[in-house]
């Protein structure tokens, strides 16, 4: 298939890309290399991509209408997978129009894209951190996610109700996936994980918030991975169990699906942090701070749903993880 992939020079972008790849598809990988964190790593990335026939790179911003609708009229994809947004929860309070113009212009061009172009199938990132407020665990998609405590978190969901409505309206295929702090080589530097190694290498405390109360479902990136692209696989189709009189949030009557992707298993920080000192082999200097505003204390994530639907559910251990990371980033920054 002809694929595009937006964001394909981020975290997730650049892994879904090369599975793709992998196994023959066609993929049109679309970034604006912004600087919201250090760009080389991103070309580095890209680097990883190039070697391949069947890939090509279009630097573009996915907030840009005009070129957007050329690159769709051009182009005839018969799948999207869309991974490109303003990422970072504490950032959305700093900076809330990035948020807008990334996460929402930029997805309504998306879904405008696959409308007028007959895309078979639309894949989108949403979050975890829709469930905002909920404190019933595990999250589950048929629980609702009215409560946003940040800007990042309410242009995610508002993306799932965007897709919701193009799905009801034009009969547009669209499955979200609420992803569940993803973790792993070639991971962003903006992430606990990459901030943690690299401090304790330099001999710098961590920061270390909510005093280390808090419970993260980390989930690997090659679980990532192979849910995006299952689920891409599976195109999504109406429920014909969703009753009007008592609307499930996890069901629709239009060709609309959304999934957790995590790893259904959340670790104390502590324990992550631990994992990291077992893998460096050394102790981490500990800044124990209050929580920061729109973070929440815990998630977990409710993998039923994904299970039914493509046969799979995350499953790499924190351990096996992190010392995966640890092992690229020493390589990477002969660290």
């Amino acid at each position: 298939m002809k694929i595009l992939v937006t964001g394909a020079a981020g975290f997730i972008g650049m892994n879904t890309s090369r599975a793709l790849l992998a196994r023959g598809d066609e993929v049109v990988g679309l970034d604006n290399l912004n600087d919201y964190y250090d760009p080389n790593l991103k070309l580095a990335r890209l680097e990883l991509l190039k070697p391949s026939p069947n890939f090509r790179f279009v630097k573009l911003d996915v907030a840009d209408r005009e070129g957007m609708e050329r690159l769709f009229a051009e182009e005839r994809f018969d799948r999207v997978i869309h991974l490109a947004a303003q990422a970072g929860v504490r950032y959305s309070i700093e900076n809330p129009h990035a948020y807008v113009d990334s996460n929402i212009v930029g997805f309504m061009n998306i879904l405008e894209g696959c409308r007028h172009n007959k895309v078979a199938h639309l894949v989108y990132a949403s979050s975890s951190s829709v469930y905002g407020g909920n404190t019933l665990m595990p999250f589950s998609e048929h629980h609702s996610v009215d409560h946003p405590i940040s800007m990042y978190a309410a242009t995610k969901k508002a993306n799932e109700l965007m897709a919701h409505t193009y799905s009801h309206l034009f009969g547009l295929p669209t499955t979200g996936l609420r992803f569940f702090t993803v973790y792993g080589p070639w991971g962003r530097p903006d992430m606990a994980l990459f901030l943690f190694t690299k401090a304790i290498l330099e001999g710098r405390p961590i920061d270390v918030f909510n005093h280390g109360k808090m419970r993260r479902d980390f989930t690997y990136i090659d679980d990532i991975v192979q849910g995006v692209v299952r689920t891409m696989d599976r195109i999504a189709e109406p429920d014909a169990g969703f009753d009007p009189d008592r609307p499930d949030p996890g069901r629709s009557s239009a060709p609309f699906r959304v999934f957790n992707i995590g790893n259904h298993n959340p670790v104390e920080l502590m324990s992550f942090v631990e994992a990291i000192e077992d893998s460096l082999g050394c102790k981490a200097q500990k800044n124990f701070l209050p929580m920061q505003d729109g973070d929440v204390p815990a998630t977990y994530a409710d993998t039923a749903d994904l299970q039914a639907w493509t046969g799979f559910q995350p499953a790499t251990p924190v351990k096996e993880g992190v010392a995966r990371f640890v092992n690229w980033y020493r390589d990477y920054y002969k660290a």
